[in-house]
C-alpha cells in the first residue's frame, strides 16, 4: 500500500477502485502534476477514471489534508503529497520545471521577520520564480 493510500484509511476516507488508483498515481508522482496530467497518468491505469473523477478526488484528498495544491503561476492547480517535512519551491518559468529545496537560513530569517514585526509565524509558503543564469532573454510578465 502507497503511503497516500495509508493515509486516506487512516483519515477514514471510503477508498474506491479510482481513487486508490488516482492515490497510487500521486504517490509515484516526482513532480506536481495538475488535474489534467493526474488524469492522463491514472486513465493509463484504469481508462474508466474521468476527468471529474480526478477533480473531485483531488478536493476530497486535498480536504482531507493529505494533499496540497499549488498555483506556481500558469493557472493550474498543482499537487502533491503533504511533505513530512517543509520545503520550498524553484519555478524555472521558461521549463515549468518545479524544483524543492530547503534552507534553514531562510526558513530562520522568516522566523525573524516575523517575530520583529509582532507575531509568531505558524506556516507559510516560499515559492521562487527563476530562470536559468545561462538564460538568453528575459522572463515572462
Amino acid at each position: 500500500m502507497e503511503r497516500l493510500e495509508r493515509l486516506c484509511a487512516e483519515k477514514g476516507l471510503r477508498m474506491t477502485d479510482q481513487r486508490r488508483t488516482i492515490a497510487r498515481v500521486l504517490s509515484m508522482a516526482d513532480d506536481h502534476p495538475d488535474a489534467e496530467e493526474l488524469h492522463k497518468r491514472a486513465n493509463a491505469v484504469d481508462t474508466s477514471i474521468s476527468l471529474a473523477t480526478v477533480y473531485r478526488t483531488v478536493k476530497l484528498f486535498e480536504e482531507a489534508g493529505i494533499i496540497e495544491s499549488h498555483d506556481f503561476g500558469d493557472g493550474r492547480a498543482r499537487y502533491e503529497e503533504v511533505p513530512d517535512e517543509h520545503h520550498d519551491h524553484l519555478i524555472d518559468v521558461k521549463t515549468g520545471q518545479v524544483i524543492e529545496f530547503q534552507n534553514e537560513e531562510i526558513e530562520r530569517l522568516q522566523e525573524e521577520i516575523a517575530r520583529k514585526l509582532g507575531y509568531r509565524l505558524v506556516d507559510h509558503r516560499l515559492e521562487l520564480y527563476a530562470v536559468p543564469l545561462d538564460a538568453k532573454d528575459d522572463p515572462p510578465s
